[in-house]
């Protein structure tokens, strides 16, 4: 499989975005954060060399619009990702969270049928590889505080902040 890697200037960072020959999201991280989405993709798909290329003109348009302030744009982009069943669901899941909407671990885990599956929920999450499309920055702490996220808590307060959450 041919892996594409792209950058895009965003308000939060260069944006790392990898996709395949289609053009459907199979990564998306920050340049900070570089060696994490390498562990990642290694993780799904074993060892790959990336192929510089441009952004696919579809992905390009979806996130220049959703940091825009359409926050609906990124909705309809094909993503795919190697993961076990359980990840995908929860992936799924995280998509159907709105912006602006947030949800805690112990929610998110009773949304898709396991709420003794806390802290699988959280590894989960943590192991999204496409950030922002697949929002994982949605999910808090029970009491509302701000808990980890891949791309650095800044990142997080600040797309929590642009989706209107409370």
């Amino acid at each position: 499989m041919r892996l594409i890697l792209s950058t895009l200037s965003t308000p939060i960072g260069t944006a790392l975005i990898v996709t395949d020959d289609m053009g459907t999201l199979r990564a998306l991280d920050f340049e900070d954060y570089r060696p994490r989405m390498d562990r990642l993709l290694t993780r799904h798909y074993g060892p790959v060399g990336l192929t510089d290329g441009a952004v696919p003109p579809s992905v390009h348009r979806a996130l220049t619009a959703y940091f825009d302030g359409d926050l609906t744009a990124i909705d309809g982009l094909p993503t795919q990702t190697n993961g076990t069943d359980f990840q995908k669901q929860v992936w799924a899941a995280l998509r159907r969270l709105r912006p602006g909407e947030t949800s805690s671990y112990g929610a998110m885990a009773a949304t898709i049928g396991r709420p003794a599956a806390v802290r699988a929920m959280g590894l989960a999450n943590g192991a999204n590889p496409i950030a922002i499309i697949v929002p994982c920055h949605r999910v808090i702490g029970a009491d509302g505080s701000l808990t980890g996220y891949g791309g650095g808590l800044h990142r997080k307060q600040w797309l929590l902040r642009h989706e209107g959450a409370r």
